[in-house]
């Protein structure tokens, strides 16, 4: 038994709450912006190379999702035994969370790197072959990224789940500047085009996984790397991580069919899709930090036998979520055409981009945080097969099927996918905020702890 004992490690006071998603808020709204400066100097080699890029982040996310919903699972575990008081088992967990998502990164980039061609050529058989070229260096560069990518998600898991989210803002700063530095180098002096974009972020990706597991062993987690499994730990950390796994994984699918259908209608489409995601991303940042930060909270409180507490931050997280949410909206909606100017857009894929920008301000404000945020709550709680069939259920019917008939059958196109993605945002808001008010996402609670 480990060492026990009724220890918090926050009190989530107003103050605390604000230490703990400021600086996810910066750390994504950095992500963001060097996202955003990433695609401006890509821009610069051609709306091939953007095109080329921007598919491949599609199956990127896809992979990445697997071993960051391991992280998700690991900290989840670790913040309940945090709330619990048992830091012997936070020590342990943690230790156990690297190994599992070490094995299962290291296994994707072998995948990404054999069967490269063939997985660009069953997604994206329409696209131009410069656009094929561009995929497929990028593709085989961040495919090598992969084991680090995942060693450092785990370890800024473990520091946000103990409520140490300034730790993976500032690595992600470092790293972040890093890949901005490489990127001029490596496209403006050297001309690499799509090739420098991914070497880059390869150097930026080892940068940060050293940083982190440098600072984890420095941390009051006492933490210690470990290659012997833990059989009852790991499947504790899977039962959180695997549905959540299924989930990300098929919610990433279901983009990338998506994205196949803006494929098929030219890169002007391709190139607005991709932009328009981009700067749509800057407006999820509150929902992103907040459901973040829900996993840190609620865990502790379900670990610590505080509902009470747990259904109170939540109320006041959400609010959070929803008044910064709507700020950044309407600001993006006032000024899309301003935005457009920074990414040396052609009219006709500017125009695009404005009419489904705003379109998504408008839904992004009154769904995102309930669709994206709330649903952190549920699984901090150990309700995690609710929201991976919820998810599952709205992605295939709406998004997908929806996607297919909107933008492909009567002709609506990136505007009707980016309709029915919202529909797809209404469903899932509806249903996680029954399963809050019911109270039945309590009904897992003693499923960690």
């Amino acid at each position: 038994m480990g060492e026990e004992g009724p220890v918090i490690f926050m009190d989530f006071s107003g103050r605390s709450l604000r230490k703990l998603v400021i600086p996810l808020v910066i750390e994504q709204t950095l992500a963001i912006a060097m996202g955003m400066a990433d695609t401006i100097m890509v821009s610069s080699c051609g709306e091939a190379v953007v095109s080329g890029i921007s598919l491949v982040d599609q199956i990127s996310i896809l992979l990445v999702g697997l071993f960051t919903a391991l992280a998700s699972g690991g900290s989840i575990v670790c913040a309940q035994y945090l709330g619990h008081g048992d830091k012997d088992l936070v020590s342990r967990s943690s230790a156990q969370l690297f190994l599992a998502v070490g094995f299962i990164s290291t296994l994707l980039m072998g995948l990404a790197l054999v069967f490269n061609h063939g997985i660009l050529n069953i997604l994206y058989r329409k696209i131009e072959a410069d656009v094929f070229d561009s995929a497929s260096v990028y593709f085989y560069m961040i495919a090598f990224s992969f084991p680090f990518l995942g060693l450092y998600s785990a370890g800024a898991a473990l520091f946000r789940a103990i409520g140490n989210s300034k730790i993976s803002m500032n690595v992600s700063l470092a790293s972040n500047i890093i890949n901005i530095i490489g990127n001029a180098i490596l496209i403006y002096i050297f001309k690499l085009g799509a090739a420098g974009a991914g070497l880059s972020t390869f150097i930026s990706r080892i940068v940060s996984c050293v940083m982190i597991i440098w600072l984890l062993s420095k941390s009051e987690l006492a933490f210690r790397m470990s290659i012997k499994p833990d059989a009852g730990l790991l499947k504790k950390i899977l039962y959180i991580g695997v549905p959540t796994g299924i989930e990300n994984s098929i919610f990433q699918i279901g983009k990338l069919i998506v994205s196949t259908m803006t494929a098929g209608l030219g890169t002007i489409v391709i190139t607005a899709n991709a932009i328009t995601g981009t700067i749509a991303g800057v407006q999820n940042i509150p929902s992103n930090s907040v459901g973040t930060s829900l996993i840190t909270v609620v865990g502790q409180c379900i670990g610590a036998g505080d509902e009470k507490g747990a259904r109170k931050y939540i109320k006041q997280l959400m609010k959070m979520a929803y008044l910064f949410t709507a700020v950044l909206a309407v600001l993006s909606f006032v000024f899309a055409r301003q935005i457009c100017l920074l990414f040396n857009l052609s009219p006709e894929t500017a125009d695009l981009v404005v009419i489904v920008l705003r379109f998504n301000c408008i839904m992004t404000m009154l769904f995102h945080p309930t669709s994206f945020a709330l649903t952190n709550a549920i699984r901090a709680a150990g309700d995690v097969r609710y929201t991976m069939l919820v998810s599952i259920s709205s992605m295939w019917i709406f998004r997908i099927g929806l996607a297919y008939i909107l933008g492909l059958k009567l002709g609506f196109g990136l505007l009707g996918i980016w309709s029915a993605m919202t529909i797809d945002w209404v469903v899932r808001s509806i249903c996680y905020v029954y399963r809050i008010l019911s109270g039945k996402w309590l009904s897992h609670k003693n499923a960690i702890v």
